[in-house]
């Protein structure tokens, strides 16, 4: 069995540039040929994903989960060490028996990602304030306040026209 930290180098071959943020080291549980069964490897939360990575005795087996797919994560700790069951458009990933790696900041890092939009905020607020703006002055218009030449007017400059 390889050591978590070479399973994280070897990881990052498949991360096309992304920087690992936090790894977890633990059992993967999944389906093969309709069996359940455990695959010990590591999680890595980047800025734009969770990745599953495992070696095995003829290659290596890889996951994604993109963050902005991610609904909830869930934690626990047994006997055997930490776990994590992770959300992502309907599938649940879960990985049991953590006892190495960074658990206490991944989860902190992937549950401060939950809910937040592919497009960046700072993009996003700004168009929001626009729209809002663009509905008052379309109210004004309505309402005979402004003329249609005001409200082109303004709505010119909100857009950045």
């Amino acid at each position: 069995m390889a050591k978590p930290e070479k399973l994280v180098k070897l990881a990052q071959e498949h991360l096309n540039g992304e920087e690992v943020k936090y790894w977890v080291f633990g059992a993967f549980k999944s389906e093969i040929m309709g069996k359940s069964t455990l695959r010990n490897g590591v999680f890595i939360a980047t800025e734009r994903q969770v990745f599953f990575y495992c070696k095995k005795s003829f290659g290596f087996d890889t996951e994604s989960f993109p963050l902005s797919n991610i609904s909830s994560i869930e934690t626990g700790k047994g006997a055997l060490g930490h776990k994590i069951n992770i959300i992502a458009s309907g599938n649940k990933a879960e990985m049991g028996m953590i006892n190495k790696g960074q658990y206490a900041e991944f989860i902190e890092y992937v549950s401060s990602q939950i809910g937040k939009s592919k497009t960046s905020d700072a993009v996003a607020e700004p168009m929001l304030d626009a729209a809002t703006e663009i509905r008052k002055f379309k109210v004004l218009l309505d309402d005979g306040i402004i003329s249609q030449e005001d409200f082109d007017a303004k709505k010119s400059q909100l857009l950045g026209v």
